[in-house]
């Protein structure tokens, strides 16, 4: 048998990062040292271990408290059984190989020691700050599901200047190390010239506060061309397009205005985007109109060797009366769960667990959602700051505020992401640190409450366990590949 004892994925390994597109409060795993102890300090296994069977030979755990994962063989899953009870070192008798083994576990936080058993995810600590900046409500598609209402009103230069010196002001003011620039719209290419500009000048501001700067345009990739992929591609801005399905299953979602599909120009900016070098990650909205033709679009992508997200379709006043568009328990995981086996059979080297399952991020533990209300700022056309992009008809301040983001996260009538703990039925949940209870936006609409689960709870649940043993399986695959995975 071969003995093995995997980490997570080595793209991960640095917890400040997380492979998703929201920015969300890292934490870092606890670490335990067997030998900074008394050979008498007793140890445990923890209590918040979840696992599942991959094979007769590997079982994949992970930590619901504090996020960490790892592939056990049998006989390292023989030495974490043993400290089922309080076990001492010298009451276990452990050889040299079996304490090198629940040193590893220790590190990871599947041994804990007696007195601190149970360890929850440390407090929030947020290294980057993200922004959306919103630099045109115009757009040539009319998506079903689209929640602006499309007027003809663009972000002034001025206004966009004034945007990032503001984003900057707040990232100094609370000791952000990064800055994450959402370049959105409605359609942005439709101002790629104010990209370029305000990436110039960001950039500027990045380098006089010695800040990292993360940039992304998220584009319906209509407009793209050959000199646009190029010059994101030079300036290191990443491209995010929408697609959520092929043919008739992305048409039937995000049609022109004319009414004629978008799927063939949208497919063919994705190949141009690839064959100029730019690998876009691709955001595909499921709804209960799409989840059949979730499987062949999944396999589409990963043939293209693309990163992909999966959203679920939120509701809102312009979508409510396409009933369809609902997320149909059963519609979402069949088609979920038929997705999930095409990326069983073609798995990839990167990790998808911060992608695959709608706001779920299995990547790390954290206890809200995303960064609405705590790191992030949404900026409209005119300059208005609101807490999410869903909500930026509603904003709490300007963008002349000394620190917008004081005032976003002191607002009590907008938007509230509050922490898992604080939510009635998730309390208790062992997946709680993974979904942290669901979009507060999408909960509110349906139940009129922040502090409960999410409405797509049962669909959670349902998934879960398949997409952490599909990540168990890619550790597996890739086990001696050091690029994806660090072996302990």
């Amino acid at each position: 048998m071969k003995n093995i004892l995997l980490r997570a994925s080595a793209q991960l390994a640095d917890r400040g990062q997380c492979d998703c597109d929201c920015d969300c409060a890292c934490v870092s795993a606890p670490s335990f040292s067997f030998a900074d102890a008394p050979q008498s300090a007793l140890w445990r296994k923890a209590e918040n271990l979840y696992s599942l069977p991959l094979s007769s030979e590997y079982r994949i755990f992970r930590s619901s408290a504090n996020g960490e994962l790892a592939v056990l063989d049998l006989r390292a899953v023989a030495v974490l059984n043993d400290f089922s009870a309080p076990l001492s070192l010298e009451k276990a008798g452990a050889s040299n190989q079996t304490l090198r083994v629940a040193n590893q576990l220790a590190a990871l936080g599947f041994l804990t020691p007696q007195q601190n058993s149970v360890c929850a995810p440390a407090p929030s600590l947020i290294p980057t700050l993200a922004a959306w900046l919103h630099l045109t409500d115009r757009c040539n598609l009319r998506c079903d599901y689209c929640y602006l209402p499309h007027i003809r009103e663009d972000m002034s230069h001025e206004k966009g200047r004034a945007a990032v010196d503001a984003i900057f002001r707040s990232a100094k003011i609370n000791d952000f190390k990064q800055v994450k620039i959402k370049y959105a719209g409605g359609e942005p290419l439709l101002r790629y010239s104010l990209i370029l500009e305000l990436h110039t000048y960001a950039k500027s501001l990045a380098d006089m506060h010695g800040l990292i700067l993360e940039e992304v345009v998220l584009s319906n990739g209509t407009l793209l061309t050959a000199e646009m992929a190029q010059t994101f591609k030079m300036l290191d801005i990443r491209l995010m397009i929408s697609l959520d399905g092929l043919g008739d299953y992305h048409d039937g979602q995000r049609p022109y205005a004319s009414g004629r599909g978008s799927f063939k120009d949208v497919a063919e900016a994705v190949e141009l985007s690839l064959a100029n070098g730019l690998a876009p990650t691709i955001s595909v909205t499921v709804s209960s109109r799409t989840a059949n033709g979730l499987p062949a679009l999944v396999s589409w992508m990963l043939e293209r060797d693309l990163p992909f997200s999966l959203n679920f379709y939120r509701e809102n006043e312009l979508s409510a009366s396409r009933e369809d568009l609902r997320l149909d328990e059963e519609k979402i995981i069949c088609g979920m769960l038929a997705a999930f086996k095409v990326i069983g059979e073609h798995l990839p080297k990167r990790s998808f667990l911060g992608s695959i399952l709608d706001r779920a991020n299995l990547s790390f533990a954290h206890a809200h959602t995303c960064a609405v209300g705590q790191n992030y700022l949404v900026f409209d056309q005119n300059g208005r700051v609101a807490k999410c992009q869903m909500q930026i008809q509603q904003p709490v301040t300007n963008l002349q505020a000394e620190d917008p983001l004081a005032a976003v996260r002191s607002d009590q009538a907008g938007v509230q992401n509050i922490s898992v703990e604080e939510k009635v039925g998730c309390k208790n949940c062992e997946w709680k640190y993974w979904c942290a209870g669901g979009c507060p936006l999408e909960t509110h609409r349906v139940t009129g409450r922040y502090d409960v689960q999410s409405p797509n709870c049962n669909i959670y649940k349902a998934l879960l366990p398949e997409a952490l043993r599909l990540e168990g399986l890619r550790l597996l695959k890739y086990a001696d590949d050091p690029e994806v995975v660090m072996q302990l």
